[in-house]
């Protein structure tokens, strides 16, 4: 009989139970059990008592050695603006549903990577909102008090691992949707680097600055599902290809003047923003003010300004045939945008431009910013009283974030004295995604509240990298092709070192791939001038030169680095092998990649 699973789903808990002998089908039939007493209006869709067991049957057979994968067994829920194959796609609106035949990118390398979908998520009907009450499927409540909203768009997301129904959830965030309802259900809330995170079989909001998110108990298992999650996306025209952004070992920390601390009068929160501040300068951070008003104002700009447009072409087509089905706050909202112009539409990039000169001298004086994720938290009632008015209260400090391209991180911030939970977010330049996630981890395990409803859990720590030589400091790529691939066995020994993915593509025509006698599993490629056809599959990985130096240590034989020419002529440092190691190996060369030698057998067995 399994040992009960503990009250919020965390990684490290749940991967010594499969060490232990937990069978993932118990996982899932408990958490099926949990799902019962949840809040009703979290889930859109739920999966099956019989889904979820057969999905864990499914993973026991194509991987079953709990260590294989990186997120092997581990549940999480999807926001119901993403798609799952097989599960609707509402995006809240019962007649805008469609079923997908095939997942988001984001979910599929979830999935392969070994994490099980439980479910799709309640949200502000197309993602439009920040408080959780816009959707005809219900308002989830904040897991600590009922009357209180649960923050959204992702409401549902936020609320499912708060509940410890998911070691982590996907939200998406267009205003702060992965963030505030982070703050309001005391859990964590990794909002990436716009296009880091392929955004491909996402209903989108507001396309060009839309971004998926990750909702987890810690620091530690958001970055860990978000290295999984990201990678370049051919198919996402808003993809690009990034490299890691180191910051300072030592942090300076802007916080907003005095007169840009604006707090609706609630003063709990006021009072919990300042003990935080003075937290961030106990863990060495050197607190400097900064003018918030740039960044204000380029907030307000995503509501009052022409970006409202954008949200009304991601459903212009749906509005204009079935307006009555579309919840009267949002239809609100993007009628808006009917009488704009495209003479707005330049002026409101201009002025996002204007603003953006202006955040440089901000920038200058500081590495990170730490800023209230909402400065107020309201109750259903008063939401639906004032849906719009009190919905912008909670995007003041979260708005302007994907205008700017940055990265950011919401921790859990403390208590008021009625038992809500409040939430600090950093901010920082674009890339800085795994650079702020030791400070942010510091800030959560120091304020001593734990995760969700757990008080008493212990986020992990996460230790910040070591300082490089600045003049050295430029990433260096990787070419893989085999148990170093993203999903595979050996992964982890990238993802660990903060490598990032960068795209997936093939090696000249004149290399063979031979499958070695090696535990675990691992291919050997080998130049030969004879051999011609489409190339092997491989994967490009960065990492910083301290990361790779590392990594090349760790290489045992018969394998080494060496230089791999690529289809498109380009030369790049990847996994080479001795020729006395392929001498008696089965040549794999017509599979094309190790990953299709591997499902071939697979399919075999």
């Amino acid at each position: 009989m399994m040992t009960d699973l503990p009250t919020i789903l965390d990684f490290a808990s749940l991967k010594a139970l499969y060490h232990a002998g937990t069978k993932p089908s118990e996982v899932m039939n408990t958490i099926a059990d949990r799902m019962k007493g949840c809040d009703p209006a979290a889930f859109i869709h739920k999966a099956s008592r019989a889904e979820l067991i057969a999905e864990a049957e499914a993973l026991i057979t194509r991987a079953p050695d709990p260590s294989s994968l990186p997120l092997w067994g581990l549940p999480f829920a999807v926001k119901d603006n993403i798609d799952v194959a097989g599960m609707p796609t509402t995006a809240a609106c019962p007649d805008f549903a469609y079923l997908p035949e095939t997942d988001a990118t984001v979910v599929a390398r979830l999935r392969a990577a070994g994490a099980i979908v439980i479910g799709k998520t309640n949200l502000d009907q197309f993602a439009t909102g920040l408080n959780g009450t816009r959707s005809p499927y219900g308002a989830p409540r904040c897991v600590f008090d009922a009357a209180y909203v649960s923050g959204g768009s992702s409401s549902g997301s936020a609320v499912a691992v708060a509940s410890g129904l998911a070691t982590f959830a996907l939200g998406t965030d267009t205003a702060g949707s992965g963030r505030v309802p982070a703050a309001f259900n005391n859990i964590v809330g990794i909002k990436p680097s716009p296009g880091r995170v392929s955004t491909s079989g996402v209903v989108p909001a507001c396309r060009s600055i839309d971004v998926v998110t990750v909702f987890a108990a810690s620091v530690a298992d958001g970055i860990a599902a978000r290295q999984v999650a990201e990678g370049f996306d051919p198919t996402d025209a808003y993809a690009r290809r990034f490299a890691e952004t180191p910051l300072p070992s030592s942090l300076t920390i802007g916080v907003p003047s005095a007169e840009e601390r604006e707090f609706y009068g609630n003063e709990a929160y006021r009072a919990l923003y300042e003990t935080a501040i003075e937290r961030a300068a106990s863990l060495g951070a050197r607190i400097v003010e900064f003018d918030y008003r740039p960044f204000r104002q380029a907030a307000s700009l995503l509501y009052e300004g022409p970006w409202v447009a954008e949200r009304l072409a991601a459903i212009e087509g749906f509005h204009a045939e079935t307006p009555d089905s579309i919840d009267p706050a949002v239809r609100t909202i993007i009628e808006g945008a009917q009488g704009m112009s495209a003479v707005d539409a330049f002026r409101g990039a201009y002025r996002l431009e204007a603003l953006r000169r202006e955040t440089d001298a901000e920038w200058a004086k500081v590495d990170a910013l730490m800023l209230p994720t909402s400065p107020d938290i309201q109750t259903v009632e008063a939401m639906r009283a004032d849906p719009l008015a009190l919905n912008a209260r909670f995007g003041r400090f979260t708005n302007f974030a994907n205008f700017f391209g940055c990265a950011a991180i919401a921790v859990p911030a403390g208590f008021t004295a009625t038992g809500l939970p409040f939430g600090v977010q950093l901010v920082a330049p674009r890339d800085t995604d795994d650079a702020l996630a030791a400070f942010a981890s510091a800030l959560h395990e120091t304020v001593g509240i734990g995760s969700g409803l757990d008080r008493r859990f212990s986020p992990p720590s996460i230790t910040a990298p070591p300082p490089e030589d600045t003049a050295q400091t430029a990433a260096i790529e990787i070419a893989v092709v085999g148990a170093h691939l993203s999903g595979m066995a050996l992964n982890h020994e990238l993802t660990t070192r903060g490598a990032t993915f960068v795209e997936e593509a093939r090696t000249a025509p004149h290399y063979r791939l031979f499958a070695l006698a090696t535990t675990p599993p691992k291919p050997g490629l080998l130049a030969d001038p004879t051999a011609s056809g489409e190339g092997i599959a491989l994967e490009i990985w960065s990492m910083s030169p301290t990361a790779f130096a590392s990594f090349v240590a760790a290489i045992p034989a018969p394998l080494g680095i060496g230089k791999i020419t690529l289809s498109d002529g380009r030369a790049i440092s990847g996994f080479i092998c001795e020729y006395e190691a392929t001498r008696n190996a089965e040549d794999i060369t017509h599979f094309g990649g190790w990953r299709a030698y591997r499902h071939s057998r697979t399919v075999a067995a």
